[in-house]
């Protein structure tokens, strides 16, 4: 044989025995698209199509404005309800089993919401439909971190932010045009289908990327609790405050217009602008993310929404209140996936699921904070006050996460990523060489992304 024939017979592979696992490709954002922003773009904008409508469902069933009102706020009550279980049901089944698992039991709940008689069977249906978007979305947030290097992660994260704000944007408008001269619970029958689509979805689309090879480790959420509550205990309020902050603006801008004398069709034009500078602005700050680091964007994001809602009261006029809500978008809007994208950085690999959900908790459970303090200064007879207080907070998380974010992350900035990068090289003994004493069952160095460094460091 000649020498160009043994050199291509040597670059030749041989195809890998049965059963051996396919050689994995890093992902991509592009090659992420159908198996991950696909699925969460669809189910979200169904979703999206029961937000205005939960109240007025429940108005038809003969519920006065106080229930009615409760219907719309038990979604987020049962996504509470649904984090902690949400974490260990994904770290026991696996992420993707995890969402057709989720997808199943929304479509069971949307036809409960569909039929529902009385307002309490609405209640319930609600309710355990909440819990479910809990897990699907959990779900994917714990496959992406597996999935994606850490040079691309806060990108993949701000877009599957993204992908939510897309479909809660685009919902209200197919779930109108569905309604167009047709019953309100109507719209359950859209969910329902959405939800379909996606389970369809994750079924005919391959994954991107198998699981990480790290064993998973069948902890209780107790003991992920108890190992990382140092953390939980001050990353995780800031996060609180973060969520507090972010949800309250969904409250505040329809409550001042109206205070201010602004019809509700005004006032709907007002909080689509800003929704729309909200959609436009995600994936630039997971780039930036990645480039210069986390606070960057999560400090920036906080400043503005909190200096913005400390303006809010001092609007009198219809395009005071659209500047001001247009930089109530964009505050929100360069934050997108940011929460996500720290969880992921901070969970220990080997109990990812569990971690994700207690954080997912801190979260969730400031978004439906938020809005009750605004809501209780309102009903104490001074609404400026309470949006003033909420201004303030996100001053103080903006402190809180300038504080902490550097000592849990090695990605806050580039500085703490170069350090962490040596830290991870070397043997060297130092302060930053311990393993953090909120995360105990993590690599030895003490880093959840140990691994992704050593990909991007090479042999």
């Amino acid at each position: 044989m000649g020498i160009v024939g043994r050199r291509r017979q040597a670059g030749r592979t041989s195809p890998p025995p049965p059963g051996a696992p396919r050689p994995q490709h890093p992902a991509t954002l592009t090659s992420l698209i159908p198996a991950v922003f696909l699925p969460v773009l669809i189910f979200e904008t169904g979703m999206g199509a029961l937000a205005p409508v939960l109240a007025l469902s429940g108005r038809a069933l003969g519920a006065g404005v106080g229930a009615a009102g409760l219907v719309l706020a038990l979604l987020g009550v049962g996504q509470i309800l649904g984090d902690v279980p949400a974490g260990a049901l994904a770290a026991r089944l696996g992420d993707r089993k995890a969402m057709l698992v989720a997808s199943g039991v929304s479509a069971v709940t949307l036809t409960g919401c569909a039929l529902a008689r009385s307002v309490w069977q609405l209640a319930a249906a609600v309710t355990v439909t909440g819990a479910s978007n809990a897990v699907f979305m959990l779900a994917r947030q714990s496959y992406l971190t597996d999935a994606v290097p850490p040079g691309l992660r806060a990108r993949a994260m701000s877009t599957l932010g993204g992908m939510s704000r897309v479909g809660a944007f685009a919902g209200p408008f197919l779930g109108a045009a569905v309604l167009a001269g047709r019953p309100v619970h109507d719209v359950y029958w859209l969910a329902l289908l959405c939800t379909a689509a996606t389970a369809a979805v994750l079924l005919g689309v391959p994954e991107v990327a198998e699981p990480s090879a790290a064993e998973r480790e069948p902890a209780s959420v107790r003991s992920v609790l108890r190992a990382h509550r140092r953390l939980f205990l001050t990353l995780g309020v800031a996060v609180l405050l973060v969520s507090s902050v972010r949800a309250t603006r969904q409250t505040v801008l329809p409550l001042w217009a109206e205070h201010i004398g602004q019809s509700p069709s005004s006032t709907s034009v007002v909080f689509g602008i800003a929704g729309l500078v909200d959609t436009l602005t995600f994936y630039p700050s997971g780039q930036v993310m990645d480039r210069a680091g986390r606070l960057w964007i999560a400090v920036p994001s906080m400043l503005v929404l909190g200096l913005s809602q400390a303006l809010l009261p001092l609007t009198h006029t219809l395009v005071e209140l659209t500047v001001v809500a247009m930089l109530m978008g964009f505050g929100n809007g360069i934050g997108s996936g940011i929460l996500m994208t720290l969880g992921a950085d901070v969970a220990p690999p080997r109990t990812r699921s569990q971690f994700l959900g207690v954080w997912r908790l801190c979260a969730d459970s400031g978004s439906a904070g938020g809005p009750l303090v605004v809501s209780a200064a309102a009903a104490l007879g001074s609404l400026a006050a309470g949006i003033s207080a909420m201004g303030a907070v996100g001053l103080v998380a903006a402190a809180a996460l300038l504080r902490w974010v550097p000592r849990y992350s090695p990605f806050a900035t580039t500085g703490t990523r170069r350090a962490s990068t040596r830290v991870a090289g070397t043997a060297a003994p130092g302060p930053r060489s311990r393993p953090s004493p909120s995360r105990p069952d993590h690599a030895p160095s003490g880093s959840p992304d140990d691994q992704g460094r050593d990909r991007d460091r090479g042999p």
